[in-house]
């Protein structure tokens, strides 16, 4: 006799958990014995690889692909579905800091979250580079095209000014971390650090030649 228990929504999320967790892991020790550009040309081959089987999967178990759902439900439904995926991205880096901090101290939490982005910002400019089909140098034009596909273009509110032929200022009017935070009556987050970690990484695997300060 079958005693199996019926799958819950828990189940899936369960396994949803473990999924990005191993995939995540493979990532940061491919980082740790093949460096950073190694890694990343791993993840590509890996990524794509992954996704085509996942898709496969998907279409298997629903009997539909995932891409006809997204076309059969409308706009609106679609646009909410990426949003609360990119928050839920958020959320995840936000509970990971405060686990870190909580277990350590706010140091070791910024010493982990900055180098988290030195592996993540150029993984993120990576696949930026393929969806946009940006040359390997793609200059200032190529980076300002990439900032917009970043997960945080969707999620913070930010501007581009005074713009040169050689340079740009890029600034987050709207922060969902701080905006939470003084909502919380806490003070703004030391960010620059990270900053400067992500958005050097970020800008770097776009076109060498460009610097961040």
């Amino acid at each position: 006799m079958d005693t199996k228990e019926p799958t819950t929504l828990e189940d899936i999320t369960e396994v949803i958990r473990q999924l990005t967790s191993h995939y995540g892991l493979w990532m940061a020790e491919s980082v740790h014995q093949l460096g950073l550009e190694a890694a990343l040309d791993a993840e590509k081959e890996a990524g794509d690889k992954f996704f085509k089987i996942l898709s496969g999967k998907l279409t298997r178990a629903l009997g539909i692909s995932p891409q006809s759902v997204l076309d059969s439900a409308d706009q609106d439904t679609v646009e909410k579905l990426g949003m609360a995926l990119r928050s839920a991205w958020l959320a995840a880096d936000g509970v990971w800091f405060q686990a870190i901090e909580h277990q350590a101290d706010m140091t070791t939490a910024k010493r982990v979250n900055d180098t988290c982005w030195s592996r993540f910002s150029p993984l993120e400019a990576r696949r930026a580079k393929d969806i946009l089909e940006l040359p390997k140098n793609g200059g200032l034009e190529g980076l300002k095209a990439a900032l917009k596909v970043r997960m945080y273009a969707h999620l913070n509110r930010w501007e581009i000014t005074d713009e040169t032929e050689n340079s740009f200022v890029f600034r987050m009017t709207d922060c969902r971390v701080q905006s939470a935070r003084k909502r919380k009556g806490l003070p703004d987050y030391p960010c620059k650090s990270g900053g400067i970690t992500e958005y050097t990484g970020f800008s770097r695997e776009i076109d060498s030649r460009i610097k961040c300060v």
